[in-house]
């Protein structure tokens, strides 16, 4: 496998920060990773680490975050999916499965949708289609203290929100932790603001039936974000797709769970 990391830019002049794991064989399965908000393409490492005997793999950093442009605008999932499908032009992927946690589950979801002959498959992990009707001010509230009183102010309520009690406490993991904090804390809070305003706006019901493709629906039991509820609503929307409940997993499957994630996309890619 041949690891590079690079800056590409999208048509409006964003950055966007990748890394591509490239399979020694062509003709490997290819699959586009999103991470979730206020997060980067580290969360998928432990994945990445499973799958790379079997696909090539895309991480990158959404723009906004990580070590893309922090671009403050109206950001949709529509312009997220977007850029993944400039990306995966700029690397030559002609299509891929996408697999996108929470927030990166929502672009998923819309590129699956909107370029379905480019989707071979999606995985739609922690991360529901509609937060609801009382959405919008709940996420307002929460841009609202990032901004008045910095991301340290969100960090403890994130961890949380994150992880199951055990493995957030667990010596082992403290080292996890630590980076994750560091990713949280380094974003903009403009871009962080404009994030949670599209996450608590979207509604991307109507895409789902254009979604053509095999799909997975991957849900930690104990996932406060976006419940199992969430998940089962995707599901039922979705007559093509499966169901996981993950007994020991909260939000951020990808990083407390890798090898039940690796094991939903093994089966998506055939392996």
């Amino acid at each position: 496998m041949t690891t590079t990391n690079a800056t590409f830019k999208t048509a409006d002049g964003c950055g966007i920060a990748y890394t591509l794991h490239a399979h020694k064989d062509a003709g490997a399965p290819r699959i586009a990773l999103i991470h979730s908000l206020a997060l980067d393409r580290r969360v998928w490492d432990g994945v990445v680490h499973e799958l790379a005997p079997y696909a090539s793999l895309l991480a990158y950093d959404c723009r906004g975050h990580g070590q893309s442009s922090p671009v403050v605008m109206r950001y949709t999932a529509t312009q997220f999916a977007d850029d993944l499908a400039q990306l995966m032009a700029h690397v030559g992927w002609a299509d891929a499965v996408v697999a996108g946690c929470s927030m990166g589950g929502c672009v998923a979801q819309a590129f699956a949708a909107n370029y379905a002959n480019r989707t071979k498959g999606a995985c739609l992990i922690d991360t529901t289609a509609w937060y609801g009707a009382d959405a919008p001010p709940k996420w307002r509230e929460r841009a609202q203290t990032a901004l008045k009183q910095g991301m340290g102010a969100l960090i403890d309520f994130q961890l949380t929100r994150w992880f199951t009690d055990a493995w957030r406490t667990s010596p082992a993991n403290a080292g996890t932790i630590d980076a994750l904090t560091k990713i949280f804390l380094a974003n903009d809070v403009h871009c962080y603001e404009q994030t949670c305003e599209m996450l608590g706006t979207e509604d991307l019901r109507a895409l789902l039936p254009k979604i053509k493709a095999p799909v997975a629906v991957v849900v930690g039991r104990e996932d406060y974000a976006t419940p199992v509820s969430m998940a089962e609503a995707l599901h039922r929307a979705l007559p093509q797709s499966t169901l996981t409940v993950i007994e020991q997993g909260r939000h951020i499957t990808p990083v407390e769970c890798p090898h039940n994630i690796a094991r939903e996309l093994k089966k998506l890619i055939g392996v």
